[in-house]
């Protein structure tokens, strides 16, 4: 086994995993998992820059998760930055920060190695199925990847939570649409089908079986689902969802104010805002896709970035 520490930045939160991964079985084995809500995207659709603040929350968070590796003495470090820094103008102020704290360069990897990475972590303890599509609906993008024993075609598209939110919902104030007008739901919807289409050009969204959902925004509609009080990441790991219990999840959410989104139990204060359009991407894939349900994965981008660190040493 190989101890290694896996880092995912993405434009909503940054995600840290510490493991024992065996590379020739594909075992891996949790040390510590945690995520931390740092908006690094915050403004970049606007500005197409990394706003200060958001640079210092992602360093912050850093900081606690260098501590954390140190603690579990990982032999190898990995950290994977995805959308938001793939878009900023300066993002070399990101990339020397997180070599500071952490002692490594952040990978900013394309959206088709972030969409193997997702394929990988989701799809590695489904065996018997004959064809997946993983989808991974980020903050700032949402990839889509379809195979079996490995990955036949990717394509990463601009549709995630905060991206949608702060083109559609946020005012000229800063303040968030409480709650979104039909107008705001429609562009957002707009948005997402003009996607789909993009992504349908190079990827067969309609053929695999199997839908499997990952990501904070499609977790977080599931433990709804489940009626969770409490954040439980094992209930949630491998639940199906139908299509009708995500719709009725969905329709809700956009109908609430900001409120009576904070008010669920299982609700993290940094999506009360961005998961209305979150599930509405999960939505539309179902519709596009005819999916029945969607089996939601808590091993995603992560577990592949640990994988990799483990097979090839980087």
């Amino acid at each position: 086994m190989t101890r290694v520490a896996a880092v995912d930045c993405g434009t909503n939160s940054i995600r840290l995993l510490v493991a024992d991964v065996h590379p020739e079985t594909g075992e891996l084995v949790d040390l510590d998992r945690r995520m931390t809500v740092v908006r690094l995207g915050q403004g970049v659709d606007r500005t197409g820059r990394l706003a200060p603040e958001a640079l210092e929350r992602t360093f912050a968070a850093c900081r606690e998760y260098a501590a954390v590796i140190a603690e579990h003495g990982a032999e190898r470090i990995r950290f994977v930055a995805t959308s938001a820094s793939r878009d900023a103008e300066n993002r070399d102020d990101f990339v020397r920060g997180v070599l500071d704290i952490l002692g490594v360069e952040p990978e900013v990897i394309t959206g088709d190695q972030e969409a193997a990475f997702s394929f990988t972590g989701a799809t590695k303890e489904l065996p018997g199925q004959d064809s997946f599509l993983v989808v991974d609906i980020g903050g700032g993008s949402t990839e889509f990847v379809v195979g079996d024993d490995r990955v036949r075609a990717a394509r990463s598209v601009d549709i995630g939570c905060v991206r949608l939110t702060e083109r559609h919902l946020v005012r000229d104030g800063g303040a968030v649409l409480d709650p979104p007008t039909p107008a705001a739901i429609a562009a957002i919807r707009a948005d997402i089908e003009a996607a789909l289409d993009l992504a349908e050009r190079t990827v067969p969204l309609r053929e695999p079986r199997t839908l499997v959902g990952l990501a904070g925004s499609v977790t977080t509609v599931a433990a709804i689902a489940l009626g969770l009080e409490t954040y439980d990441s094992a209930a949630i790991h491998h639940s199906r969802v139908p299509y009708e219990r995500v719709k009725e999840i969905t329709d809700h959410l956009l109908a609430a104010t900001h409120a009576e989104r904070a008010e669920i139990p299982v609700m993290h204060p940094g999506r009360v805002d961005v998961i209305g359009a979150g599930a509405l991407v999960l939505l539309a894939i179902m519709e596009r896709t005819g999916a029945q349900e969607v089996v939601v994965s808590e091993h995603d981008i992560l577990d592949g970035i640990a994988f990799g660190c483990a097979l090839d040493g980087s």
